[in-house]
């Protein structure tokens, strides 16, 4: 039975412990249901593959206008998530989840929550969107090093794009630009 557990450190997002069949020609997950966010008026319109090395960090990224839903296909990972909608109760909470081989979790990210991971091995992620990528126009970032919320990636030198090197800590991010 997949069980659907709200986080206990930030408001809205959603941890989903799936559950597989299994016999002897191998086996069968459901993997992600549209009603099991029934907060959420889905209309899948995007679905990705992200695929990183050993010790490539993601991230943060967040969205004003879209949702995602991401479940490991291989590898592990450690997700890191902060709340900076400014109005919600768990503002500047932070969450890390390991997620993949036999951690199999599924994670609904809302709106406004910054979002990424640490490769712990090679890993391939699908992440499951209801807007379409838009060329970066709803693509924000936040440092993945803050030191005002602290992450606790378990990392101090991991191997992060340009563009997210350049990512500006929140302090530096104007509130009226913030998500609600």
């Amino acid at each position: 039975m997949t069980i659907i557990k709200q986080s206990t450190e930030i408001s809205g997002v959603q941890i989903v412990h799936l559950e597989s069949y299994e016999d002897e020609r191998g086996r069968f997950m459901e993997t992600f249901r549209k009603e099991w966010f029934p907060q959420r008026a889905w209309q899948i319109v995007q679905c990705n593959r992200s695929d990183s090395k050993q010790g490539v960090l993601r991230g943060l990224h967040y969205h004003q206008h879209q949702v995602d839903y991401w479940y490991v296909i291989a590898g592990q990972l450690r997700a890191g998530l902060v709340d900076i909608r400014p109005a919600s109760p768990t503002y500047l909470k932070t969450q890390t989840i390991e997620m993949g081989n036999d951690n199999e979790k599924g994670l609904f990210i809302p709106c406004g929550v910054a979002h990424g991971f640490l490769a712990l091995t090679d890993v391939s992620l699908t992440y499951i969107v209801d807007n379409y990528f838009d060329g970066g126009k709803d693509e924000y970032g936040v440092a993945w090093n803050d030191q005002q919320f602290s992450l606790a990636w378990g990392v101090s030198n991991p191997i992060v794009s340009q563009r997210d090197q350049t990512n500006p800590l929140l302090a530096e991010i104007p509130v009226n630009q913030l998500p609600e």
